[in-house]
């Protein structure tokens, strides 16, 4: 029976050694809690920037994370030593006296509401865990979607651009073609001249008029082939794509 009486005392010094703990989290559980709820309001109206919001929501995580780590075992110790001195009251097998406290009413008004604040402190902070990891995957699901139309505008962006040099390579290859049939009519119109100069009979107007449609279809010919073969290995780059 005295070992009994004993070990209750002893196991009821033990199971209250996470009580200062959990009492010194209150203040903080509150600042915590409205933190969130603050966090969370300003996700939801879109206030504030997704970086910011990230920083204190990860900063936030981390101290409840952090105060979590340090009483889960103190007060899972708290719950067993509870439960032994239950056990050890239960064993006694008090019976009533008229005018006496029996040692189960002493403990229950003395001991149960401190273990009750010690698990209600780990619920909390278990329950604000959870939603500190709701609202961070909402806000990263917010920043998801905007890279996403961060990115498909980047996208719109490049195929304008894309657009914009295909045109001016079409004006510049124009351009190319223009050159091409002049500068050739020119060293056509040379060549005609030095063969009337060494006796052969030419018009000149009309070799060089008889030669520029000729060097049109040679060039325009030439940049077709040269573009078909560059969309040629282009799709075989796509389709090869560790050759």
């Amino acid at each position: 029976m005295l070992q009994r009486l004993f070990e209750i005392e002893t196991y009821r010094i033990l199971a209250l050694l996470a009580f200062p703990l959990a009492k010194g989290l209150g203040a903080h559980l509150a600042k915590w809690e409205q933190a969130l709820a603050d966090l969370a309001d300003n996700i939801a109206r879109g206030t504030g920037s997704d970086e910011s919001n990230m920083q204190l929501l990860t900063q936030l995580a981390a101290d409840i994370e952090s105060a979590l780590a340090r009483t889960e075992t103190r007060c899972a110790a708290s719950r067993a030593y509870y439960a032994l001195i239950t056990r050890r009251i239960a064993e006694l097998r008090e019976e009533r006296i008229a005018g006496l406290q029996t040692i189960e009413e002493f403990m229950s008004r003395r001991l149960s509401p401190a273990i009750a604040t010690i698990s209600s402190t780990e619920g909390r902070l278990r329950a604000l865990s959870e939603r500190v990891g709701q609202v961070s995957g909402q806000l990263a699901t917010r920043v998801a979607i905007a890279r996403e139309a961060q990115n498909q505008f980047l996208l719109s962006a490049l195929n304008r651009r894309a657009e914009i040099q295909f045109h001016l390579q079409r004006a510049i290859e124009g351009l190319s073609v223009s050159a091409i049939v002049y500068y050739g009519a020119g060293l056509v119109g040379y060549l005609a001249k030095a063969a009337k100069e060494i006796g052969i009979r030419l018009d000149v107007e009309v070799v060089v008029g008889v030669s520029i449609p000729i060097i049109a279809l040679v060039s325009v010919w030439a940049v077709f082939r040269a573009h078909r073969r560059i969309t040629n290995v282009a799709r075989s780059d796509a389709l090869n794509p560790d050759v």
